[in-house]
């Protein structure tokens, strides 16, 4: 790359985090934009982001290169790695798809540094501190067949996407970066700072980056965990959790958090990347797992307490929202679905309606079947899951109307104002 030329990048990984990502840099530098679902691929060049993300209009004139092919990537300066990490049926971090997105990378920096360029390698995906440097490296450096540190190098930038937020967005958030050597760390920091008015803040080590983002939502976790603890406490006094915190809140310091299901791919996941690496050093996470555990029951208690609000008795019952947050249809780890098999457990008939989700993979990954029906008819047991602003334009009302007589309304979030029967 000659002085003049501006750098080249490629975002690997195009879901919720990386196609916001690659399409503000496109407005910026040369991008292209990798993934391996053919599907997602020829949908975003028909202008179709599933993810809600990114509007018909942006898509239609942006100058990102869309390909499923990793041979079509030019040789590039920086490759971003924006891959889930999830975890496993035993709660264990799944590093399998970074993985192998890091030997698809591998094969791209040897182009690279082929076509005389020292490219820097990126990594935005959610880990434990040591993962960048300690398994990506290795991996990029078997597959290239150059070194680390001196053909290419790394850094890590831990994404920050919120799904359905529009305030906070990547050109408005401020960035940390952190790079392999004080030079890489300044060319990621003008390669961020060109794209966001929040600016950029340089972390002091890739593992304090990496330690940076798994303990924000850890953070979060654990303030979430003391809300719905309360609010089991308070349901054994027959006390309003929402009176209670409307009361706290008066307080200049009292932390505004809420009851609710925990869900998504984030705040339900990370913290156990954080208490496997201290289980790994011989330190028991106390406060983490325990976070984790009472969030994670979460829809289970309040599965049993809809069943004890409807006198123990069961009926048919219709949830309203199945995503793990309200106005996005992503489902990953949604919690709802926990919801809804507590119910049928204890032998309620459930109907599930969502206008955000998609049926094909809400059956696919819940075997729940979404009924677009559903609002047609009346309930014992009517229960507002996810606020979708749908929803909430219905008014009070009209969710009355769907209860049978004698049945229960119930508001998980308390969303509709008191006027429910049943709320946390």
């Amino acid at each position: 790359m000659s002085p003049e030329e501006p750098p080249h990048v490629t975002v690997i990984g195009l879901g919720y985090v990386g196609l916001p990502l690659a399409m503000v840099l496109a407005k910026q530098f040369p991008t292209t934009g990798l993934d391996v679902d053919l599907k997602r691929i020829a949908e975003l060049k028909r202008g179709h982001d599933r993810t809600g993300e990114v509007d018909q209009s942006r898509m239609a004139s942006t100058s990102l290169v869309l390909t499923c092919e990793p041979h079509d990537c030019p040789p590039c300066d920086f490759y971003i790695v924006t891959v889930p990490t999830p975890i496993d049926q035993n709660n264990r971090p799944d590093l399998s798809i970074v993985e192998a997105a890091s030997r698809t990378v591998g094969k791209m920096v040897a182009k690279s540094v082929a076509d005389g360029r020292t490219p820097i390698v990126v990594y935005e995906s959610t880990v434990y501190p040591g993962v960048t440097e300690d398994i990506c490296a290795p991996i990029l450096e078997q597959v290239s067949g150059h070194e680390c540190g001196t053909d290419f190098f790394l850094a890590y930038s831990p994404e920050r996407i919120n799904p359905g937020d529009r305030e906070h967005t990547i050109d408005k958030i401020t960035k940390v970066v952190s790079g392999q050597t004080p030079e890489v760390l300044e060319k990621v920091a003008q390669l961020y700072g060109a794209i966001t008015s929040g600016g950029v803040f340089r972390a002091a080590s890739i593992r304090a980056a990496e330690a940076a983002k798994v303990i924000e939502n850890a953070q979060r976790d654990i303030n979430i965990a003391f809300m719905n603890e309360i609010a089991q406490i308070f349901g054994r006094m027959d006390l309003s959790t929402w009176d209670v915190l409307e009361a706290a809140r008066t307080k200049w310091n009292f932390l505004p958090f809420a009851p609710g299901l925990v869900g998504g791919h984030c705040i339900g996941v990370d913290p156990y990347y954080l208490s496997f690496r201290a289980e790994e050093l011989g330190h028991d996470p106390k406060v983490i797992l325990a976070g984790r555990d009472v969030n994670d029951r979460m829809a289970e208690w309040v599965g049993e307490r809809l069943h004890a609000a409807r006198g123990a008795t069961k009926g048919t019952a219709l949830v309203l929202g199945l995503t793990f947050k309200e106005d996005v249809p992503d489902l990953r780890n949604s919690k709802v679905a926990d919801l809804v098999a507590s119910l049928a457990r204890f032998g309620h008939d459930v109907t599930v309606h969502d206008p955000h989700a998609d049926a094909a993979e809400a059956l696919h990954e819940y075997g729940l079947t979404l009924d677009e029906t559903a609002l047609d008819r009346n309930y014992d047991l009517v229960l507002l899951a996810v606020p979708h602003r749908e929803y909430l334009e219905m008014g009070a009302a009209r969710f009355r109307a769907l209860t049978t007589p004698g049945g229960t309304l119930a508001d998980l979030k308390g969303a509709l104002g008191g006027a429910a029967d049943w709320t946390l």
